[in-house]
């Protein structure tokens, strides 16, 4: 998920919050820009009104310069709920229950909405068709286990016209016929009484709700609701996001009735609400609580606002106003002092109605609990809230926050929160796991770490339906459902599977990791840290004793060194100390009391021309400078001879022109290469590494697939021979151990409720690792199931890839050509099923990366997960059998000049994991792990491949 952004459905349209607007821009066909200027204030009226808000919200926004990435209290917490909490589901009667001619009900204004402004919307009257489809509906609950059901009751079900009098009886039957199913199923019903229909007559007669008569009305329907439902329902909301009525409806036009650009109605609308839900709460208060022991409140909506610059005064202002003008238009009143906010009614002056001192006391204190709704009708379309210039955040946890600053610590009721997709999404619904597993996560950080009195939760929708201004374009529900079949089957989704396992498990229960294991590493365990390519320094940085002349310094007066002709001195030889590059990387070395150093030659300086016709002995000596020196303090070395990088390929000049990898004969220059640095260096080298992350080298041979895969084959036959040659002219002596290194990230399925998406995680595996690690520790051939994906490709016409074949020579070349395996482990991978066309190594393995917005990562948005570590080393074994391994790279990118606390985090983790897997696996594990601590640069050296590529779709978290 993109950072700051909330994905529509994969490979579709992002929701993303721009943070360059200046103010906000409504649509043109608001006229007289009077709506812009009831959410726009200038600097000035800012300033003057810091004295005028309800409550302390701002300071929700004051964040310490010192924070740390990686405070407890930020990071993903894996906890439950507390017990009894309230999980459920909700759905709005005109978007699922259809049927709007049927059995007696009367048009709503709703109806008459879609068939003037929805040219795109054909029909709403089938919907759902939860009228008609009431036992699928309960299945549906039934399957996710939730506590409460939330529905709203179609007003115009119960009374055609609107007015309180003789109940249609069909519509009747169905809500009794709905509760008496819930309670049944001890499944508690939350009952809105009003979700946007309004009956058509009451708008037609009365104006709608810019007509004050409507409060007593709307009480009559509530007080039959009260009398007929009261003995079965104990939670109550009067409203659902009285903004969006008022707003959309009379000021934008984007809802019904779809009236615009008045911005008196706006606020007379407002003021209407407000007093007819005081009514009905006074009027439950009064005539039914005292028998029926409900509560009663109303569904307030909201988004959230970060300021540009939290250290700017007037930036944390407008955020500010921003909520202001949204939630506290309606929360002030109802939860706050019974006014509008200061800063409305500075701004607006007559334009916002007045309620009377005795309106106050009426209104204020009208809900037994604050019921709130966060979701994407708060959000969108443009112009919904004001932006002031700010970033909009989908921080649920945040407005929680300014929610307990601004109104006094209530008790909470989410009653609204999730997100959309495409159309076109069906079951498969990933990213909405994500988002869900965001949002529920906050509020339970909101409640462990903030303590707020969050009781319940609302997941939106329990169906697809239809959405308002979107119509049938965008998908909420967490059940699927064929608006054109007949039968309107209820087909759950993986966002319902996820949902259900959330309240079957209360919440986030600590389970992907084993405890924590006590104790030491074996005595023989390897501590280092890896460099990439150790350039050479080809003359002496400190050539005082080896220089024969005689210098006087400043005879002239101009600070200068002046040579004396005719004098020779007695010099010694030349030593490795006289190398300073070499005694500074020593002395850190030394000071991280690290027992190997893994750095890599520099294959273009030790042989320029590509073969042994030049040797550039001074790159050697310089080399073995390194090497005895480090030795010299017990820091044995481990010598990679070839490290590419995705952007310097690292071959000597010649070799590259003819070709590089996709030439054969590279390979046996290679061998020759190896048998010269084993020759000068291998008295003093145990440990070789031939070539780094061959299996990552498709970034520059990706011209196409057979590219890729020839070039490949070339760096595998290459490695082999540099292995065949060292293990017969140089082990018997020198007694070493020579392996290639392979980038080796984790993959885990983004969905675990696809199975697809369980095929395309170890699809990577096999593409990334097997690729290499079958022909070397197991067959001495490319992984079957490679070949075969390949080959089903090829014949469905969307690949021409082909995997070179192994002659038998080299296959048994190949095979078992590795003392160890040595891994290079930066992350783990969320990893889709994406069916894609075209003959190159990305689109044949037909995978595609989400980002958990949820974890915790890197700049580079590598995402901390240290339990990958230890399942990759499961499968190694898994696959491969009790094989040694070294971890040969390890780490994080971590801006920080000093106070490194990420990667700090990063590495205390990921040694955890070590130590578990050394433990559980009964393996040996030498660990090189890259920091930035040991050798400038060197972590970021090792994590360039491992970066994420431009085909990772960033998900926004989660």
């Amino acid at each position: 998920v993109k950072p700051g952004c909330a994905a529509e459905s994969p490979g579709n349209e992002w929701i993303c919050f721009r943070t360059d607007e200046s103010n906000v821009r409504y649509r043109e066909t608001m006229s007289t820009g009077g709506l812009q200027r009831s959410v726009i204030l200038s600097t000035f009226l800012l300033l003057r009104a810091v004295t005028g808000f309800s409550g302390d919200g701002r300071a929700i926004w004051s964040k310490s310069p010192n924070y740390s990435p990686v405070n407890e209290s930020q990071l993903f917490l894996y906890d439950t709920f507390p017990k009894n909490f309230f999980w459920g589901v909700g759905t709005g009667a005109f978007q699922v229950e259809g049927n709007w001619k049927a059995d007696g009900r009367g048009p709503s204004i709703w109806d008459h909405f879609t068939q003037t402004h929805l040219k795109n919307v054909s029909s709403v009257n089938s919907s759902s068709d939860s009228y008609i489809f009431l036992e699928k509906d309960l299945s549906a609950l039934d399957f996710i286990g939730v506590s409460f059901y939330q529905f709203s009751i179609s007003w115009p079900r119960l009374f055609p016209d609107g007015i309180a009098a003789v109940a249609n009886a069909k519509g009747l039957q169905y809500y009794n016929s709905l509760l008496d199913a819930l309670v049944l199923r001890n499944i508690e019903p939350i009952v809105t009484l009003y979700h946007w229909d309004l009956p058509l007559a009451l708008q037609e007669k009365y104006g709608g709700w810019e007509n004050e008569v409507l409060i007593d009305i709307f009480n009559d329907y509530a007080t039959y609701c009260f009398q007929t439902f009261g003995d079965r329902v104990k939670y109550w909301i009067t409203i659902h996001n009285p903004y969006l009525v008022a707003w959309h409806g009379y000021g934008t036009g984007m809802h019904a009735p779809g009236e615009k650009g008045n911005l008196a109605a706006v606020y007379a609308v407002g003021h209407n609400l407000i007093k007819a839900h005081s009514k009905v709460w006074h009027n439950y208060n009064i005539n039914f609580r005292p028998h029926q022991k409900g509560w009663l409140s109303i569904t307030l909506g909201s988004h959230w606002i970060e300021p540009n610059r939290p250290e700017n005064t007037v930036d944390v202002l407008k955020c500010q106003q921003s909520m202001v003008s949204v939630l506290g238009w309606f929360a002030n009143p109802i939860h706050g002092d019974g006014d509008y906010p200061e800063l409305m009614k500075k701004q607006l002056l007559s334009i916002l109605p007045l309620f009377s001192e005795a309106e106050k006391e009426e209104v204020r204190g009208t809900a037994d609990f604050f019921a709130f709704s966060f979701g994407p009708n708060n959000f969108k379309p443009q112009g919904t809230m004001a932006k002031m210039g700010q970033n909009v955040s989908l921080n649920l946890r945040e407005v929680l926050n300014w929610i307990k600053l601004e109104y006094g610590h209530p008790r909470i009721l989410i009653t609204e929160n999730g997100w959309f997709t495409d159309s076109h999404v069906k079951t498969e619904d990933t990213t909405a796991i994500y988002i869900m597993k965001n949002f529920l996560n906050q509020v339970l950080q909101a409640i462990r770490f903030d303590e707020i009195r969050v009781f319940g939760y609302t997941a939106w929708s329990l169906l697809d339906g239809f959405e308002w201004q979107d119509g049938y374009t965008t998908r909420r529900g967490l059940f699927y459902v064929d608006f054109n079949s007949k039968q309107k089957e209820r087909k759950p989704k993986s966002s319902a599977h996820y949902y259900k396992q959330i309240i079957r498990e209360n919440g986030f229960p600590l389970k992907e990791s084993t405890s924590d294991v006590r104790g030491k590493f074996p005595c023989d365990f390897s501590w280092g840290v890896t460099e990439s390519v150790l350039k050479p320094e080809l003359v002496a940085s400190s050539p005082q004793f080896t220089d024969p002349h005689l210098y006087v310094w400043n005879v002239t007066g101009n600070r200068l060194l002046h040579q004396v002709g005719g004098v020779k001195l007695k010099t010694r030889p030349g030593q490795c100390t006289d190398f300073v590059s070499i005694k500074r990387q020593v002395e850190m070395l030394a000071r991280m009391k690290v027992t190997y150093y893994r750095f890599a030659l520099d294959w273009p300086s030790v042989l320029p021309t590509g073969n042994l016709s030049t040797v550039n002995r001074q790159a050697l000596r310089y080399y073995r400078c390194v090497v005895s020196e480090g030795l010299k303090l017990n820091i044995s070395p481990m010598v990679t001879l070839y490290y590419p990088t995705h952007t310097q390929l690292g071959l000597p000049t010649p070799l590259q022109q003819s070709g590089g990898w996709l030439n054969p004969s590279t390979a046996k220059a290679f061998q020759d290469y190896s048998g010269l640095c084993f020759q000068e260096l291998g008295d003093l080298v145990k440990l070789w590494i031939t070539i780094n992350e061959p299996n990552r080298l498709s970034d520059i041979y990706n011209r196409t697939g057979n590219d890729t895969y020839r070039a490949a084959h070339n760096l595998l036959i290459a490695h082999a021979l540099a292995w065949h040659l060292y293990d017969q002219q140089y082990r018997p002596a020198q007694r070493g151990l020579v392996s290639l290194s392979l980038h080796s990230d984790w993959a885990e399925p983004a969905n675990p409720y696809a199975e697809s998406h369980w095929q395309a995680a170890e699809r990577f595996l096999q593409f990334e690792i097997a690729w290499f690690a079958e022909p070397l520790f197991k067959t001495g051939d490319y992984p079957l199931a490679m070949r075969e994906y390949i080959a089903f490709k090829n014949r469905q016409g969307l690949s021409r890839s082909t995997l070179p074949q192994f002659t038998e020579e080299e296959r048994r070349l190949v095979k078992g050509a590795a003392d160890f395996y040595a891994l290079n482990h930066f992350t783990t991978r969320f990893v889709m099923h994406s069916r894609q066309n075209g003959s190159h190594y990305d689109t044949d393995r037909d995978v595609q990366f989400l980002q958990d917005i949820t974890c915790l990562s890197s700049p580079s948005h590598l995402a901390v997960l240290p339990w990958g570590q230890r399942k990759v080393l499961s499968w190694i074994r898994r696959n491969y059998g009790d094989l040694d391994v070294y971890i040969t790279a390890n780490g994080i990118d971590d801006p920080a000049l000093e106070n490194d606390e990420l990667r700090k985090y990063y590495l205390e983790k990921y040694i955890q994991e070590a130590r578990k897997g050394g433990v559980l696996l009964s393996q040996k594990l030498g660990s090189q792990l890259a920091s930035a601590v040991a050798v400038v640069g060197a972590s970021v050296a090792a994590l360039r491949h491992s970066e994420p590529s431009g085909r990772e779709q960033q998900t926004g978290g989660q």
